[in-house]
């Protein structure tokens, strides 16, 4: 029987949204291509009708991380008044769900260390994606000039995705929300 290309394409998005979710929970090396296909109702065979190879599909993965992390910060500041924007990503960034729940979350939160070891011939487009990532929370940051809205990113970024990373080691709820709400507390105050 011969599908539709829309339906190979929708077929496509259902495996990358899947393979996403699962690679934030559990890293780049934790993805088995036949649990996702099977997710897809598919063969591990029928991979290679949608992907060039596993490279490929984590990077497609990586970019839908990226997308629905951004969809979730540009939604948080839609109705924050002008120069608060940045506060809103503060907020939802270092929220309990997304650190609960990682599949949710921020790539660079969940995959930084097998990010920093991934191969040599796909870092390229992983930098590619960190800088499409800084371009589009960069007109939410405080500061007036570019560059200072860039150090503002990086700071506020680097520091967020860290006390993400501390907080998923703590085995204690309470101990977790003591170091988000901290961070929170020391962002909103620092700029």
């Amino acid at each position: 029987m011969r599908y539709s290309p829309e339906h190979k394409l929708e077929i496509r998005r259902k495996i990358v949204k899947d393979a996403s979710r699962r690679v934030r929970a559990e890293g780049l090396t934790g993805v088995a291509v036949g649990a996702v296909m099977k997710d897809a109702g598919l063969t591990h065979g029928g991979f290679y009708k949608h992907f060039e190879s596993k490279d490929d599909l984590l990077l497609e993965s990586l970019r839908e991380g990226f997308r629905e992390i951004e969809d979730t910060l540009a939604h948080a500041v839609e109705k924050s008044p002008p120069g608060e924007a940045w506060k809103e990503i503060v907020k939802t960034y270092l929220s309990l769900e997304l650190c609960e729940h990682p599949e949710r979350g921020c790539p660079l939160a969940a995959l930084s260390p097998d990010l920093a070891r991934a191969e040599t011939r796909i870092k390229p487009q992983i930098v590619a994606e960190l800088v499409n990532y800084k371009g589009r929370m960069l007109p939410f940051m405080p500061g007036r000039r570019t560059a200072d809205k860039e150090r503002a990113f990086f700071v506020i970024f680097s520091t967020m995705i860290g006390a993400i990373q501390i907080a998923r080691v703590l085995p204690d709820r309470a101990m977790r929300e003591k170091v988000l709400a901290g961070t929170k507390d020391f962002l909103l105050r620092s700029f």
